[in-house]
């Protein structure tokens, strides 16, 4: 116990001078610092240097950090940085260097950060960067640069593609005068997306207006966020010649852009099919050309490298994807690289993945086919099972009597004559023959059997029998009828 008491005593001595210190965290904000402190805890895995006096970093000094993850040393008085300051610092994801007076980001500056995913730079003095000073951030996400004094960028660094999960960089308020639109217009969809270059005083020509307003159209952020704030020069040496670029007509009217020329290429295919994109290019192919494809979930594809079973890389760049499904729809981005020409180019196509439609499924033939078989089912189930709605009719006549309506077994084709009590009742009516009934009932239509009929043994229309019920039944109030017709109808009878 009395070890546990010193090592815990002796765990708190290592925390600096006004600082705080937890289990992984380091702060000492706010402390009038003038250098980092002596004793750091190497449990830390953030260490809060920012709002200082710091004015130079030592070399090695994060070697007593072996777990360090994130630091920030905003809002200090750093000039400069030395090759040796961050070699020992590989675990490093997040470094806030802002609002320092850096001047120039050197090529050594960040070489042992190989780990590094977020570098804030921005609100410093910086007027240079080196075209290789990222060149080693091969995980680098996301860089911000805005608040400074850069005449020039590099752009060459992003397109070469050597670092793809880079989705942020920000350029913004800067003093760049000039955009190479050719070099931007190559990079990559994801990359324009967070290229942020508002608030910089660029002259006003028609390239620059035509990329933007694709931007704008393909509803890049680094566009539609800042309309407002997107200005151009229209006479480099006049200060107070700013003008927004979306909204002065007056000098970009005669720039023609046609959105439907800067649509992207689109491949509809099916789920479950196998295809294969082509990587179109201009670029001769030699040796030293490399193809990368970059899926919509920008996973990287290569000739030499299989990253699952649905994707593969010809050497001539062309990509197969095979048993294409739903999560493949998206735009893949194939980028060609020619050491020998030193010429990158971009290549973009949107592939659609949808199920086959119900009717693609069906041949005209084999539809008709299936209309004639339809048909003749319904033709036969008219025929043969017809609904009966009494249960004594539907079973074949026998000697015996049988107790049922007829019209459950019978379609009557002419309605008997009930409309006028003078109008002369006619026998000569004609019934649909299902099946005949020998008997009559009280009230009841008598029916014609085969046996009233020997010349022919199955009739298919047969005369309708009424008696003098089957009239009262009709009539319930007896009809006036004169001595001849009665006469006559008694002998019809």
């Amino acid at each position: 116990s009395m070890w546990l008491i010193t090592l815990h005593m002796f765990s708190f001595t290592r925390c600096p001078t006004d600082c705080i210190c937890t289990a992984d965290l380091l702060s000492c904000t706010k402390k009038n610092l003038t250098k980092v402190p002596g004793t750091l805890i190497p449990t830390a895995t953030t260490l809060d240097l920012s709002y200082n006096a710091i004015t130079q970093l030592n070399d090695h000094w994060l070697a007593a950090l072996p777990r360090l993850q994130t630091l920030r040393i905003s809002h200090n008085k750093i000039h400069t940085i030395t090759r040796k300051v961050f070699q020992n610092a590989t675990c490093l994801l997040h470094l806030d260097m802002s609002s320092n007076f850096l001047h120039k980001v050197e090529k050594y500056y960040f070489e042992g950060l190989v780990n590094l995913k977020e570098l804030l730079l921005y609100n410093n003095k910086i007027e240079q960067v080196d075209e290789n000073a990222f060149l080693m951030l091969t995980s680098l996400q996301k860089v911000y640069l805005s608040w400074n004094k850069l005449t020039e960028f590099p752009f060459e660094f992003i397109q070469r593609l050597e670092h793809p999960r880079l989705r942020t960089l920000d350029l913004s308020v800067n003093n760049l005068h000039s955009i190479p639109v050719e070099t931007i217009a190559a990079l990559p969809g994801y990359v324009k997306n967070g290229l942020y270059l508002h608030h910089n005083p660029v002259k006003c020509d028609c390239p620059l207006h035509q990329m933007l307003q694709e931007w704008k159209h393909r509803g890049f952020s680094s566009a539609q966020d800042f309309i407002e704030e997107h200005t151009c020069k229209v006479y480099i040496n006049v200060p107070r010649s700013l003008v927004n670029t979306f909204k002065y007509n007056k000098y970009f009217g005669n720039c023609s852009w046609n959105h439907t020329q800067l649509d992207i290429p689109n491949l509809n295919c099916k789920v479950g099919e196998t295809f294969v994109i082509d990587c179109n290019t201009s670029l001769h192919y030699d040796n030293s050309t490399k193809y990368k494809w970059f899926s919509p979930r920008h996973e990287l594809f290569e000739f030499s490298k299989h990253n699952d079973s649905t994707h593969q890389v010809f050497k001539n760049g062309s990509l197969m994807i095979t048993h294409a499904n739903l999560s493949h729809s998206g735009v893949y981005l194939c980028t060609v690289i020619s050491k020998l020409q030193n010429i990158t180019e971009i290549h973009e196509i949107n592939v659609t993945i949808h199920y086959a439609k119900l009717t693609e499924t069906f041949k005209p033939g084999f539809t008709t086919l299936l209309g004639c078989v339809v048909s003749l089912v319904l033709v036969f189930i008219y025929l043969y099972l017809t609904p009966c709605h009494c249960s004594k009719c539907c079973k074949k006549p026998t000697s015996a009597p049988q107790d049922c309506s007829a019209q459950s077994s019978i379609l009557s084709t002419t309605p008997p004559a009930t409309d006028g009590p003078n109008r002369k009742i006619s026998a000569n009516k004609h019934v649909v023959f299902l099946e005949p009934i020998k008997e009559s009932q009280n009230g009841k239509i008598k029916l014609a059997t085969s046996e009233d009929f020997p010349e022919t043994k199955s009739p298919k229309l047969l005369q309708l029998k009424l008696d003098t019920e089957s009239i009262s039944s009709v009539f319930p109030d007896p009809p006036i009828i004169s001595s001849d017709a009665q006469g006559k109808s008694e002998l019809e009878g």
